[in-house]
């Protein structure tokens, strides 16, 4: 462990063990919450995990929620009728929001790729901005869904659930 980190480490336990303030007779304790996140749990550091009393695992989004996820992303990208969010979700199990975040905005860029394929560099430049002002549409999203996988592997998703079961609150 570097030097510079032993010291950063130090200095944030000792501000945690004096979150709540010095208990003085006459003034009031105010209540303070530290809320803490990471993807990787095992990295803690011993004494910090111990001053995160309370340990949650948050799961992956489920269909609900990237349907949610993704209806939020696209809300200002102009799509074709009839697309179906609940058709794309049910096929992105094990997908993060970052996932869900990065396939709306390759997916977003998929009428702009379709208007200027084929053209030069000065055809390009000579487009008009309705030429370029399509609709996602269906295609491009499951176009998009076949190109961007999950980055969570499933023996991440193991490994939090041994965690949880060691070092996680209830």
């Amino acid at each position: 462990e570097h030097e510079a980190s032993r010291r950063v480490k130090s200095e944030l336990l000792v501000q945690m063990d004096g979150v709540g303030g010095d208990e003085k007779e006459g003034v009031e304790r105010k209540n303070l919450m530290v809320l803490a996140a990471t993807n990787f749990p095992w990295d803690l550091d011993e004494a910090l995990r111990r001053r995160l009393e309370k340990r949650i695992y948050i799961p992956l989004p489920a269909p609900d929620d990237i349907k949610a996820l993704l209806a939020i992303n696209l809300k200002q990208v102009t799509l074709e009728d009839g697309i179906s969010l609940d058709a794309l979700a049910a096929q992105m199990q094990g997908y993060s929001g970052a996932d869900v975040t990065n396939l709306c905005r390759d997916a977003a860029m998929m009428p702009m790729r379709r208007a200027i394929k084929g053209l030069n560099r000065d055809e390009i430049k000579n487009l008009k901005k309705e030429d370029t002002d399509l609709p996602v549409s269906q295609a491009d999203l499951e176009q998009v869904l076949a190109r961007v996988n999950s980055s969570v592997a499933a023996t991440d998703l193991v490994r939090h659930t041994k965690w949880m079961d060691e070092f996680g609150s209830t």
